[in-house]
């Protein structure tokens, strides 16, 4: 029957029962590395306390080689993952355009602050009055076109002329009017006695003028007047999402966008979620729907051709980094702040973002940079959309009252980075993982050493 001994000072081992024998293992970190069998030391081994400096030695290049073996496997092929790596995709390749630049694209980088603000506002995706109402005070003066039906009058001084004869007797007036004509596919109408009349991309005006010419040697002083009494020239094509899609005339008078729109039935979605886009000889432009409302200088006057394309499309900006939520979020309303998108992702982490700062992307007009007074040399002149991150330092009280009016725009990136303290803690806790792991290598060695030298006696 086996004796138990008591443990050395300076040494640390576990028993393990086996019939008359024990196998006591040390713990590799111990002060002694002697095994003890039977409550006798290994007769191959030193006594505790002989060989500590040899021992400690030892240990030591094992936990080395334990770290490097860890480190090496770390990189080896056969570790669970999802697909290839970064160097196995890059290595692999057959030809390959590498970014060698420090970055990708050139951007500027703009603190947000009260001059920022009195610059920027919300103007949405795009402008009528920019792309199509410059120079434009009134509106457009309407053509005859080829389709158009006209009626005509003619006018003389006295009876007895060409078209009012001396029997006129009690005809109300010196006049007579011709029936309706279409323009033809040539663009011309027939006047008795002054022939084919080009009607086409004239004005009314310009037509009266020339028939009165041509009738003024025959007629007793002549006067014309002329109306379109049925339009298929000057009109507009209204689409999309509208209550009656279709082709509309424009009144003599001018029609602006929100005419139009309310004569094709209005929009049938709601006002913070509709876009308008006006499409005019071959220039395109989009409106956010509540800004055509809102600035009645974008409610500009339809030009003959013109097409509106009504739709609906769901506003949206993306947060992801230190915030409580990342990914795709909805606006939902008329106008979302900086203030609504930090609280839409869900805040800022406590214990890991940064509030000093939160970044948003966006491609910026280069007109509201200039405004700003950014140095844009770096930036070829026909760059009409700049990249640009804003910073926002939440550090800073007053900041929140910038953000209640810093307007976010449609596929903003919002992005809130890491504190620094976050990046020493992912290393530390990468080195505990390696020591931790290795440690364990090495008391798992040892323990299998020393068994094997006593299964070997």
């Amino acid at each position: 029957m086996s004796t138990r001994r008591k443990k050395s000072p300076d040494t640390a081992f576990h028993t393990i029962p086996s019939g008359d024998r024990s196998l006591r293992a040390i713990d590799p970190f111990s002060s002694s590395s002697a095994t003890h069998l039977n409550g006798t030391d290994h007769p191959r081994l030193a006594a505790p306390g002989q060989l500590n400096d040899r021992s400690f030695r030892m240990k030591r290049r094992q936990f080395c080689y334990s770290v490097l073996s860890l480190v090496g496997v770390s990189s080896c092929s056969s570790l669970p993952g999802s697909g290839p790596g970064a160097r196995d995709v890059a290595s692999k390749a057959t030809a390959s355009l590498r970014e060698t630049a420090t970055s990708a694209f050139k951007y500027v980088s703009v603190d947000l602050t009260q001059q920022v603000l009195a610059v920027l506002g919300d103007p949405g995706p795009g402008s009528f009055l920019r792309s199509f109402g410059k120079g434009r005070s009134g509106p457009p003066e309407l053509m005859v076109g080829v389709g158009d039906t006209v009626s005509i009058t003619i006018f003389e001084s006295q009876s007895g002329g060409l078209f009012v004869p001396n029997d006129a007797g009690s005809r109300p007036g010196n006049y007579v009017t011709l029936p309706s004509q279409t323009v033809d596919q040539k663009g011309y109408i027939s006047i008795p006695y002054a022939g084919a009349v080009l009607a086409k991309g004239r004005t009314l005006g310009v037509i009266q003028a020339d028939i009165v010419k041509r009738l003024s040697s025959r007629a007793i002083e002549p006067q014309v007047v002329i109306s379109v009494t049925s339009q298929a020239s000057n009109e507009v094509t209204v689409i999309g999402q509208v209550g009656s899609p279709g082709k509309l005339n424009i009144n003599s008078g001018g029609d602006r966008v929100l005419d139009i729109l309310s004569r094709a039935g209005g929009i049938t979605n709601a006002g913070y979620e509709t876009f308008v886009t006006l499409q005019r000889r071959g220039t395109k432009a989009t409106i956010y729907f509540l800004n055509l409302v809102d600035d009645s200088k974008e409610n500009i006057y339809v030009a003959p051709d013109d097409t509106l394309y009504v739709y609906q499309e769901q506003r949206s900006f993306t947060a992801f980094g230190a915030s409580g939520n990342s990914g795709q979020f909805k606006f939902e309303q008329e106008h979302v702040l900086l203030s609504d998108a930090v609280g839409k992702a869900g805040g800022l982490l406590d214990s890991q973002a940064d509030p000093g700062q939160v970044l948003l992307y966006r491609l910026e007009h280069r007109a509201n940079l200039e405004k700003m007074k950014v140095n844009l040399s770096a930036f070829a002149p026909d760059v009409l959309e700049v990249p640009t991150i804003y910073r926002a330092n939440f550090r800073d009280p007053s900041s929140f009252f910038v953000a209640k009016k810093f307007f976010v725009h449609d596929r903003d990136v919002l992005y809130v980075t890491n504190a620094d303290q976050v990046e020493l803690f992912k290393f530390l806790t990468l080195i505990t993982g390696i020591v931790g792991a290795a440690a364990s290598t090495a008391a798992d060695a040892a323990t299998t050493r020393n068994a094997g030298r006593y299964l070997s006696q």
